[in-house]
């Protein structure tokens, strides 16, 4: 997937970086496409307390590769569920929100992101991963929808 590190970054030893979100929404505030699953829909839309087919016709667009459904952009670039500097969907927001920087992430990502990185031992680095994105470290983004072959889709 060019332009996108997927997995983590090994340090020798068996060290991982761990980066601790610090929810500081800079991740939500540029522009990217956030992919989203029948699943995620479901739970977007209720928690929104809306039908599915009203979620999609005021949230979602197709995706760059017109394979999928993504979230809009607010005009600035910002994710549509931003509020000010809160996520207005946590307690469901979409794996690929939940699964950044520590399953994915992109060049230079550390300029913008304000994520705390931890020196952890892979156990420690699995449990940390799986407690931040309620999955397993060895999970692959791209299950969620065909990999995106153009750069500059980050969120």
């Amino acid at each position: 997937m060019k332009g996108w590190q997927v997995w983590r970054i090994p340090l020798g030893f068996g060290m991982l970086i761990f980066h601790e979100c610090q929810r500081s929404t800079a991740c939500c505030r540029w522009p990217g496409e956030v992919r989203l699953t029948d699943a995620e829909i479901t739970r977007l839309a209720a928690f929104k307390g809306l039908s599915e087919f009203d979620f999609i016709q005021r949230f979602t667009g197709l995706s760059g590769t017109r394979q999928c459904l993504t979230l809009i952009d607010q005009p600035s670039g910002a994710c549509v569920f931003l509020e000010g500097d809160d996520c207005s969907v946590q307690p469901v927001k979409p794996q690929q929100c939940r699964d950044f920087p520590n399953l994915w992430n992109f060049p230079g990502f550390e300029k913008a992101c304000r994520a705390v990185p931890q020196l952890v031992s892979a156990d420690e680095y699995a449990r940390l991963v799986e407690r931040a994105t309620g999955r397993a470290a060895a999970h692959q983004l791209n299950q969620v929808c065909p990999p995106i072959h153009y750069e500059n889709h980050h969120r």
